[in-house]
């Protein structure tokens, strides 16, 4: 399995500002939502842990499929690993 260098807060961060970005473009090309991703993420930051937060009790179908205990150990990791400062480009 790949293990991205990039903290899941980060790129949860850089959704939701994609999805922001995209809808303020109106047709405005990839390269401006890139930039505006990499410029606004940190401000969406509050939004992904909240993010991380509701997964931190899985649903059944969750559940059935893995380890609830390295599930709950690898949110809580993800969550308190946000609270560090902001991994720089």
């Amino acid at each position: 399995m790949p293990i991205s260098n990039m903290p899941i807060a980060e790129r949860v961060a850089r959704v939701l500002a994609a999805q922001a970005a995209r809808r303020q473009a109106h047709g405005t090309d990839d390269e401006a939502v890139n930039r505006t991703v990499d410029e606004t993420w940190p401000q969406f930051t509050d939004n992904a842990i909240e993010v991380l937060k509701t997964l931190r009790e899985p649903d059944a179908t969750m559940a059935q499929a893995g380890n609830l205990v390295n599930w709950q150990s690898m949110i809580g990791a993800a969550i308190d690993g946000a609270a560090g400062p902001p991994r720089t480009p």
